[in-house]
C-alpha cells in the first residue's frame, strides 16, 4: 500500500446546485434560484473549511454526474477529484462510496454540505477518532439525521431501510451500530438547514441569504 492509499479520507456528498433540483424544501422560502444559490454556497463553505485539514485525501461525490460545470470548477479550486454518486437512493449510494473507497483507505468519512455551522475542528475530532481506533464516529444533527459518518469498515445494515430525510435516522444507526458490536463516538451536534424553519437557526448566515428570502417573500405577496 502506497503512501496516498494509506491516508484516511474524506468523501463530500454533494448534489448539482440546479435550480428546482436541489434544497427543494427550501423552495417555498427562497425560490429555485434562491435555494439553489444558498446550496451552492454551503459547498463552497464546507470545501473552504475542510482544505486545511492535514493528511486525509478529499474527494467531491457527485449527483446527477460530474459534468456539472459548478462542480467541476469546485475540484478544480481546491485541487479535489471528482467520482459518481451511484445507487438508487441516497442509503445505496453511500454504502457504494464507502465499499468503493476501503478498499484503498485505512477508514474514511462522508460529510454532507447541508450544515452552515460545521467547523474545521469538528471533522478534526472525527479523523482524531478514527485515528484512536474507533470503527465509527458520527455527527449528529438536531433533526434526527448526521451530518458526518466516518467508518473503518462497512455493514449494509447501516444503509438499507433506512427512513432518509426523518427524525429517526441517527437513532437506528446508532443501534445497528451497537448490533454490530462496533466501538463507536460522535462529534458535535449541529443544526442542518433543510427546511424553511430552520433559517431561524441561523441569524448569522450571509446577508445575501436573507436577502434572497426577503426577496421572495415581495414576490410572493405581489403574485
Amino acid at each position: 500500500m502506497n503512501a496516498t492509499q494509506s491516508k484516511g479520507s474524506i468523501m463530500v456528498f454533494v448534489r448539482a446546485p440546479i435550480p428546482g433540483k436541489t434544497k427543494t424544501r427550501l423552495i417555498p422560502a427562497l425560490g429555485k434560484k434562491g435555494a439553489a444559490r444558498l446550496h451552492a454556497s454551503l459547498i463552497e463553505q464546507t470545501l473552504y473549511r475542510i482544505q486545511s485539514v492535514d493528511d486525509v485525501n478529499i474527494t467531491l461525490w457527485c449527483t446527477p454526474s460530474t459534468e456539472d460545470s459548478y462542480l467541476q470548477a469546485c475540484a478544480e479550486r481546491y485541487g479535489i477529484a471528482l467520482k459518481a454518486q451511484s445507487g438508487q437512493d441516497l442509503g445505496s449510494r453511500m454504502q457504494h462510496a464507502f465499499e468503493t473507497t476501503l478498499r484503498s483507505a485505512p477508514w474514511t468519512i462522508i460529510l454532507g454540505t447541508d450544515c452552515p455551522d460545521l467547523e474545521t475542528c469538528d471533522v478534526q475530532q472525527a479523523i482524531d477518532a478514527m485515528h484512536n481506533g474507533a470503527d465509527a464516529v458520527a455527527g449528529p444533527a438536531f433533526d434526527g439525521g448526521y451530518y458526518l459518518l466516518g467508518l473503518r469498515r462497512t455493514s449494509a445494515s447501516l444503509f438499507r431501510q433506512m427512513p432518509w430525510g426523518t427524525e429517526n435516522v441517527w437513532e437506528i444507526t446508532r443501534n445497528r451500530m451497537e448490533q454490530l458490536s462496533w466501538n463507536y463516538t460522535t462529534t458535535t451536534w449541529h443544526h442542518d438547514l433543510d427546511r424553511p424553519e430552520d433559517l431561524e437557526n441561523f441569524p448569522n448566515l450571509p446577508d445575501f441569504l436573507h436577502n434572497i428570502h426577503e426577496q421572495h417573500e415581495k414576490q410572493k405577496k405581489s403574485v
